[in-house]
């Protein structure tokens, strides 16, 4: 095995003649100074940061008041929606929410009318404020705040609250711990606070205001601890002892140095080594310490996440590349990962990179172990399996578009069969029609109904015929047969052909046209069959009730196109989109087949129209068409 190479070992550096012994005290005099002045910016440093994050905890705690203060007055909103016109004491009472607030910390609530007269107050009488306990000063319901809200009805809703109650709801007990919170006046007058008044001077403190309901209140931080300046601490003593023993001790801290830098030397190398082949890998690698904040990443997981080692490194939860719509679940697995519950086989999780894109890894953690054996964080390693992800889908995709095909294959060939063996029957059935009326004529029968009767059953027999004809040849890929065509006559036939279920339901129904509308290019017999499975799936999404309508209306769409839009005032299409409702077996009925819709689409589209789905002005359903117009060539119907 090739040794590793190690860096070499720094020059030796020339003795001085004389006064050698000198440079090391002088050294350490100048090693002296530089401390204290660099004790004196670090003191100035850590001053201007004790600032910096009074004031960042101050806008925080604000902030997180007026959260709280925005979702008390929803609630209260919320009430105030639901209170009656002439509300009292028990209706106030038996408001869920009004128990809520007033155990939660609400004084009381109540209710005036537009002349600011009483209308209801609970709870009815209300204890006198007394003064804060020794053991809890925020316990103080001497002052109070009012949240207001106005009344549908004319009239205001009032809820009154103890600052003292907002600070309980509001501070973490780390912040109180850090600081003395307090609320104070114009005058800088104690309203309530976390604790006794601490002096002053050698403390920071920070106010803000808190804003409405709270006017001419402001939240006040005061440190607790006094930091006391670094020439009255250990520091001084201990910068005195090491310029006294650097005179005595300077040959053997040389020959020291030499060694820690040639220590030092071989570390870097190592470490250079060991970030050479972490970069080189195509696993993306993270560490994280006991509170989650990552310490170490590797080049491959930068890419994955596609943030820099700087924006990552010292980053606690939640993490940049956490799922927006994903932020409490990730959490929740992220604390299971924290208390060692993460599976050994690893999990899938989705990550967002930092150009908008996302990504699926699947995550691998292990213990983090020191040199000395002790648990300091969590090591884990990510692999990106969008590819593999996808593909998958692709593939199942796939798969579910072949089921569909040889579905619709099937299906189109027991509908030819069935077409064809229908013929059989119709003809026979024209037939003996036929012969009836034949038979009824020689014989003189001159009952004009039914007569009528046994026309009307001819004619419908021969519209079934042309009917089963047609679906046969749409079935066997042939293109329609269009024709100039009335779209008045269309709409007419296939609102015959549903009449009776119209009226035995007790629908009402409209038809709305111009009275210049041009003829349409189409086939007749396969638009009529179109309407009507328009139509009966608007007869279906009626619910039972008193007023149940449909609308038909007809209207040019452009020089080229007539549109028909077909109304109803059902259950409306919850959300569907016309992908959805036409695609193959999509289907809302308990005993449909789901494939009606995507028939007349094919059936539209044939004719060089479109079919659409939307909302109409009745809360319901409506599906459009276009179809062409026929040319001023064509002969009119």
């Amino acid at each position: 095995m090739t040794p590793t190479p190690q860096p070499p070992l720094p020059r030796t550096a020339p003795r001085y003649r004389r006064g050698a012994w000198a440079w090391p005290l002088m050294l350490a005099l100048t090693f002296a100074t530089a401390v204290g002045v660099w004790l004196q910016w670090s003191d100035e440093q850590e001053h201007e940061e004790e600032r910096s994050t009074l004031i960042a905890d101050v806008l925080s705690l604000e902030s997180r008041m007026a959260d709280w203060l925005a979702s008390e007055d929803s609630a209260l909103k919320a009430i105030a929606r639901r209170l009656p016109a002439q509300p009292n004491d028990e209706a106030l009472l038996r408001e869920p929410s009004v128990g809520q607030g007033l155990r939660r910390l609400w004084i009381s609530v109540t209710v005036v009318d537009r002349d600011n007269r009483l209308q209801a107050h609970v709870p009815q009488q209300v204890p006198r404020p007394t003064l804060p306990a020794p053991g809890n000063p925020l316990e103080d319901n001497s002052l109070s705040a009012h949240l207001t809200t106005p009344l549908a009805h004319g009239g205001q809703l009032i809820v009154r609250f103890a600052p003292s109650a907002l600070l309980r709801q509001t501070v973490p007990w780390w912040l109180s711990r850090k600081y003395d919170v307090r609320l104070v006046d114009d005058y800088g007058q104690r309203i309530t606070g976390t604790d006794d008044a601490l002096p002053a001077q050698g403390r920071q403190s920070y106010r803000v205001a808190v804003g409405a309901p709270l006017l001419d209140t402001y939240l006040e931080l005061t440190v607790r601890d006094i930091r006391k300046p670094w020439w009255r601490t250990l520091p001084l003593a201990l910068i005195a002892v090491f310029v006294g023993l650097s005179a005595a001790a300077s040959w053997t801290l040389r020959r020291q140095m030499r060694e820690v830098k040639s220590a030092e030397n071989r570390w870097r190398t190592e470490a250079s080594w060991r970030q050479a082949i972490e970069d080189s890998l195509t696993v993306g690698l993270r560490g994280r310490d006991m509170e989650g904040r990552l310490v170490h990443v590797n080049r491959a997981f930068c890419d994955l996440v596609g943030l820099a080692p700087e924006q990552l490194l010292g980053t606690l939860p939640p993490m940049p590349y956490w799922m927006p719509d994903a932020m409490e679940d990730t959490m929740q697995r992220h604390l299971r990962n924290m208390a060692g519950e993460a599976p050994r086989e690893g999990y899938e999780t989705r990550w967002l990179r930092s150009d908008g894109s996302t990504i699926d890894v699947m995550m691998f953690e292990a213990p983090l172990i020191d040199a000395q054996g002790k648990h300091i964080g969590w090591m884990g390693s990510a692999v990106d399996v969008t590819g593999r992800k996808r593909s998958e889908e692709r593939e199942r995709r796939q798969l579910e578009t072949l089921a569909n095909q040889a579905r619709l294959t099937t299906l189109g060939e027991v509908a030819s069969a069935l077409a064809h063996q229908l013929n059989q029957p119709l003809a026979a059935v024209a037939s003996y029609n036929a012969g009836v009326i034949r038979s009824l004529e020689r014989s003189a029968f001159n009952d004009a109904v039914v007569l009528d009767a046994l026309q009307r059953e001819a004619t419908q027999i021969a519209e079934a015929g042309r009917v089963v004809q047609r679906i046969r040849a749409f079935l066997t890929r042939r293109a329609p047969q269009p024709e100039p065509v009335r779209v008045e006559d269309l709409i007419q036939r296939a609102l015959a052909l549903v009449r009776y279920d119209v009226q035995r339901q007790g629908i009402s129904t409209e038809v709305r046209m111009p009275s210049l509308l041009p003829p349409v290019m189409a086939d007749p017999v396969l638009i009529e069959q179109a309407l009507i499975n328009l139509l009966r799936n608007a007869l279906d999404a009626l619910t039972p009730h008193t007023d149940r309508r449909i609308r038909i209306t007809a209207a040019p769409a452009g020089p080229r196109f007539v549109r028909l839009d077909i109304d109803d005032n059902g259950v409306g299409l919850q959300g569907r989109s016309i992908d959805t409702l036409a695609s193959p077996f999509h289907t809302t009925k308990a005993d449909g087949m789901g494939m009606g819709l995507s028939i007349c689409r094919t059936i539209i589209e044939a004719h060089h129209g479109a079919l659409e789905a939307g909302a109409s002005e009745w809360s319901g359903a409506r599906f459009s068409l276009t179809l062409p117009v026929a040319d001023a060539n064509s002969p009119t119907p």
